[in-house]
């Protein structure tokens, strides 16, 4: 520092004269330490950089003064036409308490002279992002979601760039189908109280109870966790709480029929003794992830999302190793058995090499990660083939395959979540710093994997219905562009429920308008293993059965929740081995449906299609619509149907003039 603010003091001290390299190297530090105190948004790391020991024992105060004076004496620098400290202050003026908006003015005034580092500087704005979220969600208590929080971060990401038709056309089967969603040990467990025995494997499913579904006008039984389930969601489930947990349905260890439900040969039989009653068996099959200590984890590590190192300093991975496979070693981080943190990732280690590794847990970035899973990599070519090829497998077993969270491998989703854009937010802690421009993204998943699924399954299991599990606005384009058959409507169970019929009228013309397709496609319900009962959310009564009336009559695949026939109050967990309540089904609820709701089911065929189909808007006296009124006709060859409901608690008196405007459908009549 002497040499350059004296440059005779290595002649008065005998030192060899700095070289200019030298001097600039350590004006630079000085006057980046300057700044850096200066700066109120880092003063929590100024222990790191505080000058205030070089103020009191150097000659640094005198050098900073005569830079100073040095700069100012030079001509006007830069874009704002300052000397080169004041332009280097700007940005703490401007936002003295945010990084980050001292970032943003710089990318908003420097960008012509940044060159390559204007792309460190957007990662840097995404990693700030990241860590304001992540502390959002560590000030709200486990393990509440973040949601609500983070929807807006969704709105950019609608649909998925030119969302051409394709749609996949249905076999003579699909649209008649009534879907009843199961919890397959929890059922087991209501069918051994209600008959008095041991009912526990798949074969022991009473044809009684078979013939009762049939009898209601159920075509497909969805039984969730058939799967092998990862022995270590078990483990984790009962140290956190639940001693008779077993492991989450989406936890899954191999995709194998469970031993514990009889294997391959129980699911044979449940799967003929459905078949001679015209009723198909559904599968969930979960593609972005799988069981912390599944198969593939322990003999495939590499098509996961890892690190060699932990993404944050401060994780621990003391835990118990929660792997029953003695290749390799399994632990989550320390601070979730606390329930002070969910990290990201967890340790794999290999016993033969010693490799260590920190695999991503799964995540949709609206909360935290499902701790007891390991994130596909699927900018891997072999990982996206490896998972096709299991769909496959499923799809020979199983007519209609349920994907869960479909919407997080759309391409757009892929990218937001692992493989961010420089200078997008982070929706997942860690993530920021591993940002791809674009060009190299579509380079390296150059297809929507869906759409790859689709074709691949068009073309080698050709008699399978596969239905999506997909939000976020992003339904109509996963069965018109992406080829789904079915995608989940749940905009029909939120506004129906909260009476936002207005809200729901308009979302079946837009649909109409855009294109009538969409709505025989949609998976409509009143509750899914993911939301709370029916019952709950509609009651018992009118409003319970006019809903219901209306799944059952609109274009699209009616789905009935577990219990929802029965009236049950209780949400099963996906951890449930057994049903914590002891219900029994509503005589009167049961018989009403049989009255009103099963006829209708049984006549699918007049309902289900779009070609015939028209939506009623209900005029008042005065001369405007009722937007609580539900009114459509239907049909099929010589049979038609109308239906009205009116989804409020009031009356009214209206006519119907018109059906609303809508795209005819290739191959319909005149409108």
């Amino acid at each position: 520092t002497l040499a350059i603010y004296d440059p005779s003091f290595p002649a008065r001290t005998g030192l060899e004269p700095a070289t200019e390299a030298r001097r600039a190297a350590v004006l630079e530090e000085v006057l980046l330490t300057w700044l850096g105190n200066a700066n109120p948004a880092v003063a929590p790391f100024r222990e790191l950089f505080d000058d205030r020991p070089l103020a009191d024992t150097s000659a640094y105060p005198d050098l900073l003064q005569a830079v100073s004076a040095h700069f100012e004496s030079l001509p006007p620098f830069g874009p704002e036409g300052t000397s080169l400290i004041a332009l280097l202050r700007a940005p703490a003026l401007a936002s003295p308490d945010s990084l980050t908006g001292q970032l943003e003015y710089i990318r908003d005034r420097w960008a012509p002279l940044l060159g390559d580092f204007l792309e460190r500087l957007l990662v840097a704005l995404s990693v700030l992002a990241e860590e304001e979220r992540a502390l959002w969600m560590r000030l709200h208590p486990w393990p509440g979601g973040a949601g609500e929080a983070t929807s807006a971060a969704l709105a950019g990401f609608v649909g998925a760039g030119a969302e051409v038709e394709a749609f996949s056309m249905d076999k003579d089967w699909m649209p008649k189908v009534v879907l009843m969603a199961k919890s397959t040990y929890v059922w087991l467990d209501q069918l051994s109280r209600r008959y008095a025995r041991d009912i526990h494997t798949l074969d022991a499913i009473p044809d009684e109870e078979l013939d009762a579904l049939a009898s209601w006008g159920v075509t497909g039984l969805w039984l969730i966790g058939l799967w092998q389930r990862s022995r270590a969601s078990e483990r984790i489930k009962r140290m956190r709480g639940n001693p008779e947990a077993v492991a989450s349905a989406y936890s899954l260890e191999d995709y194998r029929i469970a031993d514990d439900l009889g294997g391959e040969a129980a699911w044979n039989g449940l799967r003929d003794r459905a078949w001679r009653r015209g009723i198909r068996l559904a599968s969930d099959m979960v593609p972005n992830h799988m069981g912390i200590d599944s198969r593939w984890v322990v003999e495939h590590p590499e098509r996961f999302l890892s690190l060699p190192y932990p993404p944050y300093p401060g994780y621990s991975f003391g835990g118990p190793d929660l792997s029953d496979d003695g290749r390799a070693a399994i632990r989550i981080e320390d601070h979730y058995w606390d329930g002070t943190d969910a990290a990201v990732v967890f340790q794999r280690v290999d016993r033969a090499t010693g490799d260590v590794r920190y695999i991503y847990h799964g995540n949709d970035g609206t909360s935290f990660p499902w701790n007891d899973t390991a994130q596909l990599n699927y900018l891997r070519p072999e990982v996206r083939e490896a998972v096709i090829q299991t769909i496959l497998q499923v799809a020979h077993k199983f007519p209609i395959i349920r994907f869960d969270a479909a919407m997080t491998l759309a391409k757009k989703h892929i990218q937001r979540l692992w493989y961010p854009v420089p200078g997008s937010t982070g929706s997942i802690p860690s993530r920021a710093e591993h940002a791809m421009s674009q060009e190299a993204f579509d380079a390296a998943l150059p297809i929507e994997f869906w759409r790859e699924v689709v074709d691949r399954v068009a073309a080698e299991a050709p008699d399978t219905l596969l239905l999506a599990e997909a939000f976020w606005l992003m339904e109509g384009y996963f069965v018109r562009t992406l080829g789904m058959h079915r995608v989940y409507n749940s905009a029909f169970m939120h506004m129906l429920r909260d009476e936002d019929n207005a809200g729901y009228r308009s979302v079946m013309k837009n649909t109409l308008e855009f294109d009538p397709e969409i709505l025989k496609r949609f998976v409509n319900f009143m509750n899914n293993p993911d939301e709370k009962t029916a019952v709950e959310q509609f009651g018992k009564g009118d409003k319970y059965f006019g809903v219901a009336t209306v799944m059952a009559t609109l274009p699209g695949l009616p789905m009935l929740g577990h219990g929802q026939v029965e009236g049950f109050t209780e949400k099963y967990g996906m951890e449930y081995r057994r049903a914590y309540y002891d219900e029994q089904p509503d005589g009167f609820l049961v018989e009403r449906h049989g009255r009103e709701l099963f006829p209708l089911l049984h006549r699918r065929r007049i309902f289900a299609e779009v070609a015939d189909f028209l939506l009623y808007d209900v005029y008042r006296d005065d001369g405007s619509v009722d937007e609580d009124v539900f009114a459509y006709s239907n049909g099929r060859g010589a049979e038609r149907s109308l239906v009205v409901y009116h989804n409020r608690f009031k009356s009214t008196v209206g006519c119907t003039r018109e059906s609303a405007a809508y795209r005819v459908p290739a191959g319909a009549g005149g409108r």
